[in-house]
């Protein structure tokens, strides 16, 4: 493990170089790794891990949608995808990957196979740290740890099968074997990481809640949609609104900080914009800060985690998400969007390409 300065602050990082795949390899050899759900998460790390030559095993519900995609993503019924009961007996590693609020009901099935020596692992704290709400109590007599990637699933298979890596953080919540350590940073190589950063499972689902409620979704929606709505309001077009708040912002400028950072980007703009960023970035900064206060309180003071297992239990919850995503799929914002990518050149191509194969097609028949 070494010792990294971020901003003056000396953090435990774990890398690629010092915990080669190898050495995960030989780590995970005699374990079974159990993939429980088949969903955002589990897709994207058990096809990483089986590509990196690790022993895992799917366990999802025959019948279900999530099954089919394992049987499409080369997971064989009876040798490689089991029943939710039959993958929890074989798995030494349990990677319990379900919802939060799916995690919550079949817990009771699951604590019944944490048999000693065994390990939980979890890419999110929610259950452990709203353990009051959620009923997750694992036994004492097993490792308990989390490799959380910081990104979606798909982005996870994606940087991998294009050699790069997602990075991810790590934490340890019990480790009654003495190998949680090495077990955890195996799993998390084994999965496609990046670099691997310490946390414990309260800082990391308290970052992720805030996170995912401001700058990486609810907040840049709520940007978003301020920007655009004020530039329409004032008379500009659909599409020169949405360029000015999203395509530019997507397509060129982040790019460039996820490259080189934000002052990088800065120096390499117009003066006037510039000018324009420095002068403006505190007053925003300033008049966003009280409401990520109030996000990361309702956060620690576990209210969050109670909406979210009150409103994703319901029945009718993916009938409720589906209005709310049509809200914004149907919103003039992001139908200018859809019109504006479908206009990008890569997407011009495949236009030209299926116009050009369905002419053919009219000539043969």
């Amino acid at each position: 493990m070494a010792k990294l300065k971020f901003g003056g602050v000396e953090e435990n990082v774990v890398t690629r170089e010092e915990f080669p795949l190898s050495k995960a390899q030989e780590v995970l050899s005699d374990e079974v790794v159990a993939i429980i759900g088949y969903g955002v998460q589990g897709p994207g790390q058990a096809l990483n891990q089986r590509d990196n030559g690790i022993n895992v095993i799917i366990g999802q519900r025959k019948n279900s949608k999530s099954w089919d995609k394992a049987v499409a993503d080369g997971f064989v019924p009876g040798k490689t995808l089991f029943e939710i009961e039959e993958a929890l007996e074989k798995g030494t590693i349990i990677c319990y990957l379900l919802s939060d609020a799916a995690q919550i009901q079949l817990w009771p099935t699951v604590k019944n196979y944490l048999t000693p020596g065994k390990a939980l692992y979890f890419s999110h704290g929610f259950g452990i740290t709203y353990r009051d709400q959620s009923g997750i109590v694992p036994p004492a007599d097993v490792d308990v740890f989390l490799v959380a990637p910081k990104g979606s699933g798909t982005s996870l298979r994606r940087m991998f099968l294009q050699g790069r890596g997602l990075n991810s953080s790590y934490a340890i919540y019990q480790d009654a074997t003495g190998r949680a350590f090495e077990r955890v940073v195996a799993l998390g190589i084994a999965i496609g990481s990046g670099y691997l950063f310490e946390t414990d499972f309260k800082k990391e689902v308290y970052s992720d809640l805030t996170g995912e409620r401001g700058t990486l979704m609810g907040a840049i929606q709520g940007i978003f949609a301020a920007q655009f709505e004020v530039l329409r309001s004032k008379g500009h077009s659909p599409s020169e609104a949405f360029n000015e708040t999203v395509e530019e912002l997507t397509q060129s400028l982040m790019p460039l900080v996820a490259e080189n950072g934000m002052d990088w980007m800065y120096a390499n703009c117009s003066t006037t914009a510039q000018r324009g960023a420095l002068d403006w970035w505190k007053r925003f900064r300033d008049a966003t800060a009280p409401l990520f206060n109030e996000l990361y309180d309702s956060v620690a003071a576990g209210k969050e985690a109670a909406l979210s297992i009150e409103s994703n239990s319901k029945t009718d919850y993916r009938e409720k998400l589906e209005e709310e995503l049509k809200e914004l799929r149907e919103s003039e914002l992001w139908q200018a969007g859809k019109t504006v990518r479908s206009l990008r050149p890569e997407n011009q191509k495949q236009v030209s390409a299926t116009k050009t194969v369905t002419k053919e097609a009219e000539v043969l028949n």
